[in-house]
């Protein structure tokens, strides 16, 4: 009986918030990381269209060979995911990675049109720090952040000054990964699709990544990712447009594609051939 009412309670939640529980699992904790102190960066406080306010950490480095925008996954907050890039900040890249709104430090409370608005103000203000060359500026996104990230650069009345969207273990579609998660449960199996049907998809990854073009893409997906299946990268690379690139990964677990030195590697020498440069300084 008690399993009974979590179930009733669960489709309660699912149908009254259009599913929107399953992509946002803050965390307020933000947690010390002996890696990050290495590193000199400092906190930036901006602002969403709607006056929300936000928070992410900048690392900067001298003669940096461009900037990187930084969307993370669906849980936790920036202390979790930072590690994950900061790699980059040692090849000599100007790294900002923010909070959503409802994540760590960052004021309000998820969901799908605002995380999408923080997105937008995550990349403007990047564009208007002093360390960056607006001509060298990046875009990736892991996991939800790379769904985030799609739409972010699609829409963006920057496109045309962003050299490269790269996009790690991201889904394509939030009915899609909607749908999947709730068929994955025997109790939520039979209201897969008219729960599904409550998630909006305007957002969705599928829909915008055409319109990325001529701007650079490459998509990264583990072969047997447990969290989001390597269809949805397929899926992603078949509806963008040229030029664009898939690179499928063999380590296990999601968003693990930048654990391979291999592929750190050669997403250095991605990064920099569409920045239009060898050698690592800015022009």
């Amino acid at each position: 009986m008690q399993t009974f009412h979590r179930f009733i309670l669960l489709l309660l939640l699912l149908a009254t918030t259009g599913c929107s529980g399953l992509f946002f699992h803050p965390s307020r904790d933000m947690q010390e990381s002996p890696a990050v102190k290495l590193f000199s960066h400092r906190d930036i406080v901006f602002q969403a269209s709607d006056g929300m306010v936000l928070h992410g950490w900048y690392f900067p480095v001298e003669n940096a060979r461009g900037s990187i925008l930084v969307l993370h996954g669906n849980a936790q907050n920036i202390s979790n995911h930072v590690n994950s890039v900061l790699w980059l900040v040692k090849e000599g890249f100007n790294i900002f990675i923010i909070d959503y709104r409802g994540y760590g430090w960052s004021g309000g409370e998820p969901g799908l049109d605002g995380v999408h608005k923080d997105a937008d103000a995550a990349l403007e203000k990047l564009f208007s720090l002093p360390e960056t060359d607006p001509d060298r500026v990046l875009v990736m996104g892991q996991s939800l952040g790379g769904s985030i990230a799609v739409y972010t650069v699609a829409r963006s009345p920057r496109k045309e000054r962003i050299r490269a969207l790269v996009i790690d273990s991201a889904f394509s579609s939030y009915r899609r990964i909607a749908r999947e998660k709730l068929d994955s449960f025997w109790l939520t199996w039979p209201f897969q699709y008219p729960l599904s049907w409550t998630v909006s998809d305007a957002y969705s990854a599928e829909k915008w990544i055409g319109q990325i073009s001529p701007v650079p893409v490459l998509i990264l997906h583990g072969l047997d990712d447990p969290v989001v299946p390597m269809h949805h990268g397929r899926r992603l690379f078949e509806a963008a447009r040229d030029p664009k690139q898939f690179w499928l990964t063999m380590r296990p677990g999601h968003v693990q594609s930048f654990g391979e030195e291999a592929v750190r590697l050669q997403l250095v020498r991605f990064l920099d051939e569409a920045l239009g440069q060898r050698g690592g300084t800015k022009k």
